[in-house]
């Protein structure tokens, strides 16, 4: 059973619509969210994305809310590690708090943006050569093996400026300090940007270098272009919301890193498995479909994806709350 059109064109014109109401809301009133605020928007979206789940149930049956369900998850906890970068980056440019929605909610569309481009193109490669699995697969096991084992301080690479950015600096006129929200301003009767302008390229250059490893990692759950991009939105819409709501938790979320490594590694396995029952290249197997390979089915996906979230994050609390105990000298 396969989706109906008119459920696919229905589902992304009201995406849509929430979008753009979300937008207004902000520019309309800018303002620091409240714990409580955070909580219900955040619970809203995860709620709006089960129904949107049983939905694709009822019209399509359970492999495709399935896959959704496996893909939205596996987004949503890459979208997480987004927010250490954001936290970062509002940090690097000093973006006063009260304007930090704006520059969420433009992130979160440059990355809408660019995904839905990386996953036309996707759908398109995979449609028409199935040995690219093979190149997915082996990206996102590198990539699972840099998140576990970074080269480098996170932090510190953060704070070396993209090229854009430096190539921005050169190029336009930026005031020394923000106009509230706003990316132009006047300053000695000269029309020039605000630093605003950099913290959406910088943004934006991060979600570019993100999406080369979601996008991969949601092919290898499923091929629906349609459950791909639905998911990615899904995942992205409460994120604004789940920034202001996590806060300085997000400090505390130490082994985090190594639980998104392993569903990298996972789905890395799981899209050269695909690629092995796929198999039409000459040079491995005579070009024949290697039957032995392992077929790893969307149910395993999302209970590997489930527990590897909760486990690394149960253990980062429970290293945090014994670290606030040692601190305190309360206890070992």
């Amino acid at each position: 059973m396969d989706l109906p059109l008119w459920f696919e064109i229905g589902s992304l014109v009201v995406l849509v619509l929430i979008l753009v109401a979300d937008l207004a809301l902000i520019v309309k009133r800018p303002h620091i969210p409240s714990p409580r605020e955070s909580s219900l928007w955040v619970g809203f979206y995860v709620l709006l994305a089960l129904i949107f789940a049983g939905l694709m149930w009822f019209f399509a049956g359970g492999e495709y809310a399935g896959q959704f369900v496996a893909g939205w998850l596996t987004e949503y906890s890459l979208s997480i590690d987004n927010l250490f970068v954001f936290v970062l980056i509002m940090g690097q440019f000093a973006v006063p708090r009260r304007y930090q929605q704006k520059v969420l909610m433009v992130g979160i569309i440059i990355a809408l943006v660019l995904r839905g481009l990386f996953i036309l193109a996707g759908a398109a490669i995979i449609e028409q050569y199935s040995w690219v699995f093979y190149l997915f697969g082996a990206f996102l096991v590198y990539t699972a093996w840099k998140q576990a084992f970074p080269a480098a301080d996170h932090e510190d690479d953060v704070k070396k400026e993209s090229f854009v950015v430096r190539l921005l600096r050169r190029t336009v006129d930026i005031s020394d300090d923000y106009d509230g929200p706003k990316v132009r301003t006047v300053v000695g009767g000269k029309r020039m940007f605000t630093p605003m302008i950099i913290v959406f390229v910088a943004i934006g250059m991060t979600d570019l270098l993100f999406a080369l490893d979601s996008i991969p990692a949601i092919f290898g759950i499923t091929q629906s272009a349609f459950i791909v991009f639905t998911a990615n939105i899904f995942a992205l819409m409460g994120l604004r919301q789940l920034y202001f709501l996590l806060g300085d938790l997000l400090d505390r979320l130490k082994y985090l890193h190594y639980g998104i490594a392993f569903i990298l590694a996972f789905i890395g396995v799981k899209l050269i498995a695909h690629a092995m029952h796929e198999n039409e290249l000459p040079f491995i197997n005579g070009g024949q479909h290697i039957e032995w390979a392992p077929d790893i089915s969307t149910l395993m996906s999302l209970a590997v994806i489930v527990v590897s979230m909760v486990v690394a994050t149960g253990a980062s609390l429970i290293s945090a709350r014994r670290e606030r105990r040692v601190g305190s000298g309360t206890g070992l």
